[in-house]
């Protein structure tokens, strides 16, 4: 693959830093200052995201809705054509419906579990009625609007994977996407990583999580609802078995360094979410940052398959070629 960017399919873009829940698995509730991209800085980087042929931007966080002008963002870049799409913990769904339906073109909500899991996962009391309530309200105004969901695989949760599939059903989303949680690199505001006692509150009971993945996809449904196939909810499990030094790291399949990027609201660029950023928008531009000095060298020197990071990975994007449909995490 070429160390140099001629084509950039996806861009994640971090609007706000902040977040309104407090996940056990996520440290970004912890951040006191908050930070947030301005419509007048996403402008300063139009031009290298038409030049960079981008087409779809997924607006992540922290929590997107608690940015002041995030349907501005949304426009100026469904204006020239690029899809984009909400991921967000579903708190403010409901606030945000009318807008939602008129300036996203679809939303993924975290959901952790039915209520009670949900609801204690989230550290937040009510969470999964207000999310329930929330998809209610998108579909109110557009039936079609497409809401699925993303569920991060760990320890309060791994015994109701199945239970987690049917909530998603019951509150009317379109499909689930199951993910195992990160234990060990320094995303989600986790600088110094975690201690061995987090890790071990986080990780799953390994022989519970088994006989449910197991059960899973015993049931697995045949209309696609669940987004992995029943082998790629197998890695979930070989991830956490790689953790406890039960099996080799695996990396997946991803060339996401290639086809896409991270850019955050302090202006810091990373080649995925997991990789240390390489380098910076202040001053400069996004393109400048892409094809500098710092984000070549590492797309030259980086080997999927022997890099650390890259072995312990819990997400996959490849692209396999222009124009494919790609999902976040498959």
């Amino acid at each position: 693959m070429k160390p140099r960017l001629d084509r950039l399919p996806i861009l994640l873009l971090e609007p706000h830093n902040r977040c309104n829940c407090r996940c056990v698995m996520c440290d970004i509730w912890k951040l006191t200052d908050a930070q947030e991209i301005s419509a007048g800085e996403l402008q300063r980087h139009m031009s290298d995201i038409e030049e960079l042929g981008v087409e779809w931007v997924v607006f992540t966080g922290g929590e997107p809705l608690m940015h002041s002008d995030l349907f501005r963002l949304s426009a100026m870049l469904r204006g020239r054509g690029i899809r984009t799409t909400l991921l967000s913990t579903g708190l403010l769904l409901e606030r945000y419906a009318a807008a939602i339906t008129d300036g996203m073109d679809e939303a993924i909500v975290s959901l952790d579990g039915p209520a009670a899991v949900h609801d204690a996962v989230r550290r937040v009391p009510g969470a999964f009625e207000m999310l329930k309530a929330g998809v209610r309200a998108l579909h109110g105004i557009a039936p079609d609007f497409p809401v699925s969901a993303r569920c991060t695989v760990q320890a309060a949760n791994a015994a109701h994977l199945r239970a987690t599939a049917q909530a998603a059903r019951d509150i009317g989303l379109r499909s689930i996407s199951f993910l195992a949680a990160d234990l060990t690199s320094n995303a989600f505001n986790r600088p110094e990583g975690w201690s061995a006692s987090r890790r071990a509150g986080v990780a799953p009971a390994l022989a519970e999580l088994e006989c449910e993945m197991e059960a899973l996809v015993v049931e697995y449904p045949e209309d696609g609802f669940i987004r992995e196939s029943p082998e790629k909810l197998g890695r979930i499990v070989a991830h956490f078995r790689a953790d406890f030094g039960l099996q080799p790291q695996s990396a997946p399949r991803c060339n996401a360094p290639w086809v896409s990027a991270v850019l955050e609201s302090s202006g810091d660029v990373r080649p995925c979410f997991f990789h240390p950023p390489i380098g910076n928008t202040s001053g400069t531009s996004l393109a400048a940052v892409l094809n500098g000095p710092q984000a070549i060298a590492f797309r030259e020197a980086l080997d999927v398959q022997t890099d650390p990071i890259c072995r312990r990975c819990v997400c996959s994007l490849y692209l396999a070629q222009p124009g494919a449909e790609v999902a976040l995490q498959e």
